[in-house]
């Protein structure tokens, strides 16, 4: 099957730190192309990839500070896939609604998954006026606010099984957050169930521009108060996250908004380590309750779960993440709806290749 890919701009593919829907993407193109699918990725230039990049922009527009208009990328993306669109079974596009205007005119079959939060007002007017454009979720919760859009599939996010592995050597000895410092992740709550738990914490997280003022007048007050507790790492890589991980007793994810998916979870999870988490969003879809973490409904709740983490097993939770959130399993249901989009189109595939 011949398959484009079609990354936003913002990062490369993968990204070099922080970067979720950049990251899945990189996970699905090489998955895909590992099955042996013809895959071309549009992306940042200094993307890296199984596929064959078409490098739309030079580089991710984050690390590029002549960029003023991030739209205007974009803009010249999407014109390079509509007139490559002929050559490829299928489109696949990670670009929110942006493609749907000019590509539900044109005869090549594409779907959008959406990545982030779908519960802003001004998005039902958007998904109201293309109800047929075939769209997929990352968790059932995240459909929620959008009934009208035109779901196609919930398919979970996957990582490659040897990216993340348990590092036996390292002895869980501190509590674990990872990801962004934002008011809905709640990195205070964190602090605050670690500070009744009297167990250490480390924080590696990324702060954003915008969040900025909110780590100042927020975040690093409580770090200040609990410097002898609490670890403020900052930014890490994909290198990093095994030590990182491992060496946690638990991940906790105290997030106070619908969480569309939660990749951090499942970054956890490959490395054995238990999540914590607040029940929200998609987290009653990715733990499972007394197997590979906690589901709880506030801070004593998770603080009288951290007493439980004797009853998990580390080799469990590395197998479940096995079972349920490798990289191949997310392509192999991707494939399931490219092909229900040729069927519903009534198209032959341009290129078949065998799926192993």
């Amino acid at each position: 099957m011949r398959i484009a890919q079609i990354a936003p701009l913002h990062e490369a593919v993968p990204p070099k730190f922080y970067g979720g829907t950049e990251r899945v993407v990189s996970y699905l193109t090489d998955a895909l192309v590992d099955l042996g699918h013809d895959v071309t990725l549009f992306a940042s230039g200094d993307s890296q990839t199984k596929a064959k990049l078409e490098a739309a922009w030079p580089r991710a527009l984050r690390l590029d500070p002549s960029i003023r208009d991030w739209n205007a990328p974009h803009a010249l993306l999407l014109e390079n896939v509509r007139r490559r669109a002929h050559e490829f079974d299928v489109l696949h596009f990670h670009l929110d609604y942006m493609p749907f205007s000019v590509f539900s005119q044109m005869d090549t079959p594409f779907l959008t998954t959406l990545h982030g939060r779908l519960d802003l007002p001004e998005l039902q007017p958007v998904f109201s006026a293309f109800p047929d454009a075939a769209v997929v979720s990352i968790s059932d919760s995240q459909r929620v606010p959008l009934p009208q859009a035109g779901w196609l599939n919930t398919i979970y996010h996957g990582l490659p099984e040897n990216l993340l592995t348990p590092q036996t050597h390292k002895k869980p000895e501190y509590l674990a957050f990872l990801g962004r410092i934002c008011p809905e992740k709640r990195a205070d709550l964190a602090i605050k169930i670690a500070a009744q738990s009297g167990l250490p914490l480390k924080i590696a997280a990324k702060v954003d521009k915008v969040d900025q003022e909110y780590f100042k007048s927020v975040i690093e007050p409580l770090l200040a108060e609990s410097k002898a507790s609490v670890e403020f790492v900052g930014e890490i890589n994909e290198q990093q996250k095994p030590e990182f991980l491992s060496g946690a007793k638990a991940l906790l994810f105290p997030i106070d908004w619908s969480e569309p998916f939660g990749l951090v979870m499942i970054e956890a999870m490959a490395c054995g380590t238990p999540v914590i988490a607040f029940n929200r969003g998609s987290v009653p879809e990715v733990i499972d309750h007394g197997v590979t973490g906690f589901i709880c409904e506030d801070v004593q709740g998770a603080v009288g779960a951290l007493q439980r983490l004797d009853e998990l097993s580390r080799t469990e939770i590395r197998a479940q993440f096995e079972r349920r959130f490798s990289a191949k399993t997310m392509a192999l249901n991707y494939v399931e709806s490219y092909t229900a989009l040729l069927q519903a189109a009534k198209r032959p595939v341009l290129r078949r290749v065998a799926i192993g």
